[in-house]
């Protein structure tokens, strides 16, 4: 069909071959551990910086460690890096190529934090700025969306985060995730037909806690495969000011998962009711929303900690065959090229 598709399918694997390597994390959360750091900053662009609010989440629940997503261009043009000597420096980029992220761990290395990278590519220049190297183990990527190396990216943050903290129930949760992942694609006719029903040429998705980053995946996806002005917001958020822009069938995507926030944002869905929006479900574990007009609904097992996994892939699927409903490449985004360089 595509090599969107395929690198879909791959995603299993990836995530075995990723698990596999856990062993070789402790010397990574021995060394954070050591450092005793302040908190986590974290470099990254486009998918990866969707990744990185992945890590927010993890970080700060499991490890008590505040994150902050860095501000790349204050090492590259403004020339007035902060000072972040005490703490950890995480560079996300599947290409290991994009100068800003690499600038920023550099300048971390520079002042003495620990440095890590997740990257697909282990001979990069990223690679060779950091402490430490997390391959994604992902293969190549053909397909200018990214699919494989984002859900390598969560498993490695994850990984990560269990490396610092080791729990023997989230390690027993991150050794189902292939399985996990394989039990998506029996949803893919679902998700193919509440593609066709996504029309206009403007879409909200909504998320909250872990998945808000899933949210934001998504809405990316949808953007550059079928130049859908996709956008997410956290479901709270979207009651300050965003709920303005819905009219009478605007398409909107809940992403959820049982936890602490699942009540609230049903709350959210059934007070837009009355500005009769299209609503749509994708959730793991949850139960059907009543006020949907399709729903996609998983039963993973995974801790809420971990369902961005299954719902990212999910994600993709339905940007795909969004994509392939409207008569575009999912493979070949126009002016899109694989590696983007920003400094």
């Amino acid at each position: 069909m595509s090599s969107f598709r395929d690198e879909i399918a791959e995603q299993p694997e990836v995530a075995a071959r990723l698990l596999g390597q856990m062993n070789s994390l402790q010397a990574v959360g021995l060394a954070i551990k050591a450092a005793n750091p302040v908190g986590v900053l974290i470099a990254a662009r486009g998918s990866s910086d969707n990744a990185a609010v992945y890590a927010k989440y993890v970080f700060q629940l499991r490890n008590r460690l505040p994150v902050a997503l860095a501000a790349p261009s204050l090492f590259t043009r403004y020339g007035a890096p902060p000072r972040v000597e005490r703490y950890c420096v995480l560079g996300i980029s599947q290409s290991g190529a994009a100068p800003d992220v690499l600038a920023v761990v550099e300048e971390g290395r520079r002042q003495g934090a620990v440095t890590v990278a997740l990257t697909n590519e282990p001979d990069s220049a990223l690679a060779a700025a950091a402490d430490f190297v997390i391959p994604l183990q992902a293969g190549p990527e053909r397909s200018v969306p990214a699919s494989k190396t984002y859900a390598a990216s969560l498993v490695a943050i994850a990984m990560i985060s269990q490396a610092i903290d080791p729990d023997d129930g989230f390690a027993a949760a991150l050794k189902t995730i292939p399985d996990a992942i394989r039990g998506v694609e029996r949803h893919e006719a679902e998700l193919r037909e509440m593609a066709r029903l996504i029309e206009g040429q403007r879409v909200i998705v909504l998320g909250r806690g872990f998945n808000l980053a899933t949210a934001e995946e998504l809405a990316l996806k949808l953007t550059e495969t079928s130049y859908v002005l996709a956008r997410a917001w956290s479901a709270a958020d979207f009651l300050h000011g965003p709920v303005a822009v819905m009219d009478a069938g605007f398409p909107i995507i809940l992403i959820e998962a049982p936890g602490p926030t699942y009540a609230d944002t049903r709350e959210v869905c059934a007070s837009l009711t009355k500005q009769g929006p299209t609503l749509f479900q994708i959730g793991d574990g949850t139960q059907p929303l009543p006020e949907a007009v399709a729903g996609v609904r998983m039963s993973s097992d995974l801790p809420e900690s971990l369902t961005p996994v299954t719902l990212a892939v999910a994600g993709q699927l339905l940007a795909l065959h969004v994509a392939l409903s409207r008569g575009h490449d999912p493979d070949r985004p126009r002016t899109l090229t694989k590696v983007t360089r920003t400094r």
